[in-house]
């Protein structure tokens, strides 16, 4: 049986009378793929900046291999070992590809403003170090023939992956992925949820989802979490939450 790597209990996020998560408990065990669902304004991206130490719960506890992380700032989480991608791609659109993964391994980077501008003694060693972690992910993710373009020069498709790869570059132990497959036509899709399932597969990385693509959700999800207006409604494997009532009526539609 998998441990628990995350745990949300009694969760709630308030904007003065507005309720944005409603004690949400959640548990992710490690090496999952655990995703989260829900119609639009259900709490979703709420919850990822919670967990990624963009907004401090009202209440509540997240806990990370048993550390309580509410008040940790962005960075201090990401040193924790989680990382994130976002729906609106948030890459340097003027870079290339390298240096955009190669800012995935600023968590991992010691070496002092100095040494880094002399480029020399463990500035150098750190930066063959970290250029050999990126163009490992470079070849996981087949985008060998991109890496040295710039970023804007790209399509969609490939912007996405190029931005999963930054996120992979961190080396997480967990993985947020915010809509990875949205905007993308049926071939890039199934390219996506490919990588994302070898993601979790060959490296092991535990990886929580929000999707609103159902087919994607339900064929590659472990675990499914189901959020209505804040509150849980309902949570567990795929083949439950598809004949879940209360989830038909909130987000997959009507029963006929």
């Amino acid at each position: 049986m998998p441990s628990a790597l995350l745990d949300i209990e009694m969760l709630s996020l308030n904007f003065g009378g507005i309720v944005a998560l409603n004690e949400v408990d959640m548990l992710v065990k490690k090496g999952e793929l655990h995703a989260l669902i829900g119609p639009n304004g259900a709490g979703k991206t709420s919850l990822f900046n919670c967990l990624s130490g963009v907004y401090h719960p009202t209440r509540g506890r997240i806990t990370l291999e048993n550390q309580d992380i509410v008040g940790w700032k962005p960075h201090q989480i990401a040193r924790l070992g989680v990382a994130r991608t976002f729906q609106n791609i948030e890459l340097f659109a003027n870079m290339t590809v390298i240096d955009n993964l190669l800012l995935g391994r600023h968590v991992h980077m010691h070496s002092g403003p100095f040494s880094a501008s002399l480029f020399h003694g463990k500035a150098l060693k750190e930066e063959i170090k970290h250029r050999g972690r990126v163009e490992e992910v470079i070849d996981f993710l087949e985008i060998e023939k991109v890496r040295k373009k710039l970023v804007n020069t790209l399509p969609y498709g490939v912007q996405k992956r190029v931005e999963l790869g930054r996120a992979l570059s961190m080396d997480p132990k967990i993985l947020l992925l915010d809509e990875p497959m949205a905007g993308m036509n049926v071939e890039e899709t199934e390219d996506i949820a490919r990588f994302v399932l070898d993601i979790k597969e060959e490296l092991g990385v535990t990886i929580i989802m929000v999707e609103h693509d159902m087919g994607v959700v339900m064929d590659i999800a472990d675990t499914i979490t189901v959020l209505d207006f804040g509150s849980k409604i309902a949570e567990g494997p795929p083949s439950e939450i598809q004949s879940n009532p209360r989830v038909i009526e909130a987000y997959l539609g009507q029963e006929k």
